[in-house]
């Protein structure tokens, strides 16, 4: 039962052109419903959100649109432009271990342990290998990760569980570890795109953008592959932007800058800011980031050239705080605030193992900042009030999709319903929901275990909540 890897599949959050169609249910009333998928069963259609399935009459439905933008993206905002890639295996002679190893829906702990009795390392590798990859697939990271112990105590020289074990550290920012976990996949299979692909992000998780970009260079010669292509463009793109560099570390930043750009008065006013910033978000979310985090100081020009981002993004933080500071020469409150914000969104990141949907990310980044409501709470309170209002599902795709107006607006709701639920039941249940996310839930899933609502009774909760407090 020799374990082959065959292909890598690299997901690009934010990317609209690279996420999965989905369906969208256009009811009555005139309010939208982006689903994964929806199917018609008598008087009803029925419908799936994530991991959650849904029921609604056909009587409320004027028509259903199939294809088109995917109602949830894979964890995905603008802080976490990272990609979230996930080696597709294939098992030689694996039988049928998959449906003895993984059943209703879980892994079955005793019939993985008669497994491992009859005395067979490849036998136990690969059940636990089988364990561990279906729970890093639902997000059980710290599962996963026991999993492939287990697997690598029986086969301590298996490429494929190496390589998985790699990708899991770097998805949850575990870059300095995840380093060696690549390089010895590579070693023990220099043919293996997989391997290579996986060292280029560890690489460049560790901020070793050079080294990175040969790996994933040499992981298209071996297979191409339009993803790892695409994440390999944008790598050059810093390189060449990055190439005259200056780079000054601190216990927890390194600070990548342009020689003559700034002052060392205003950089030691940056770092002293985030250092301060770091300190506040470990004690308001708890969790910081294992790795030192990277933050590049560019001029507006150079960070649109890097990014490609939209022309309404202020700042980004992909794993690396990208922030533009043309026409700056000290610490002003307005970047102050995008330095917190940035910084929020590793920290999110961390505690729910990637897992994060972009309005709950956005939502706590503005909260940390501080930022509130302020005018715009009159105005939401309008188009809840009206059911005008993007549903929180939609926020769970891309913000990358919308015009300046409307990113602004999936903004302002986004800080409008953490708002609401920091002060209906404290930043602790903030930091409940992140967890439960980081174990597998889906949102949903999370919001109920924790302030008992689903999508639609936060919509509901949250129209009386700035009814109530904007008097609309």
């Amino acid at each position: 039962m020799r374990l082959r890897v065959t292909t890598l599949v690299m997901i690009l959050m934010l990317i609209a052109s690279l996420a999965a169609s989905a369906d969208t249910i256009h009811l009555k009333n005139g309010r939208t419903i982006l689903v994964d998928h929806v199917r018609e069963n008598g008087a009803r259609y029925e419908y799936e959100i994530g991991d959650d399935s849904y029921a609604i009459p056909k009587s409320s439905v004027d028509r259903i649109e199939v294809g088109g933008m995917p109602a949830v993206s894979v964890r995905g905002n603008k802080s976490a432009d990272l990609p979230d890639f996930m080696p597709v295996d294939s098992l030689a002679t694996e039988g049928d271990l998959p449906n003895i190893v993984v059943k209703d829906g879980k892994v079955d702990a005793d019939a993985l342990s008669k497994l491992e009795g009859k005395g067979n390392a490849e036998l136990s590798a690969t059940a636990n290998f089988i364990a561990g990859k279906f729970e890093l697939e639902h997000g059980n990271v710290d599962q996963a990760r026991r999993y492939f112990d287990s697997a690598l105590r029986f086969q301590p020289e298996n490429a494929t569980v190496f390589i998985y074990y790699a990708a899991l550290l770097v998805r949850t920012g575990n870059s300095s570890q995840a380093l060696a976990y690549a390089q010895h996949a590579v070693r023990i299979a220099p043919q293996s795109a997989d391997a290579w692909g996986v060292l280029g992000f560890a690489q460049q998780g560790a901020d070793r953008t050079k080294d990175a970009v040969s790996s994933w260079k040499r992981s298209i010669e071996l297979r191409p592959d339009p993803a790892v292509q695409k994440i390999l463009d944008k790598a050059q793109r810093e390189q060449t932007v990055e190439s005259d560099f200056v780079e000054h570390e601190t216990s927890h930043f390194v600070l990548h800058y342009e020689g003559k750009q700034t002052s060392e008065a205003f950089r030691g006013q940056i770092l002293a800011a985030l250092e301060s910033d770091y300190g506040d978000l470990a004690r308001d979310l708890g969790s910081p980031p294992r790795d030192n985090i990277v933050i590049t100081l560019y001029t507006e020009q150079a960070f649109f050239d890097v990014t490609q981002a939209p022309s309404w993004m202020g700042a980004m933080n992909d794993g690396k705080l990208r922030i533009p500071i043309s026409g700056l020469s000290s610490l002003t409150s307005d970047l102050a605030r995008v330095l917190k914000h940035e910084l929020a969104h590793s920290f999110i990141n961390n505690m729910s193992a990637g897992r994060c949907p972009p309005w709950l990310h956005e939502g706590i980044a503005q909260l940390m900042e501080p930022r509130s409501l302020g005018s715009n709470g009159p105005q939401l309170a309008r188009l809840f009030r009206s059911q005008n209002n993007l549903p929180l599902n939609m926020l769970e795709g891309s913000f990358n999709q919308f015009s300046g107006s409307r990113a602004r607006l999936a903004y302002a709701e986004s800080l409008a319903a953490v708002s609401y639920i920091v002060d209906a039941y404290g930043l602790g249940d903030i930091q409940k929901i992140l967890q439960s996310l980081s174990q597998g839930s889906s949102t949903e899933a999370a919001l109920r275990s924790t302030i008992h609502s689903d999508y639609g009774q936060l919509e509901s909760e949250l129209a009386k909540y700035l009814s109530d407090k904007y008097g609309q």
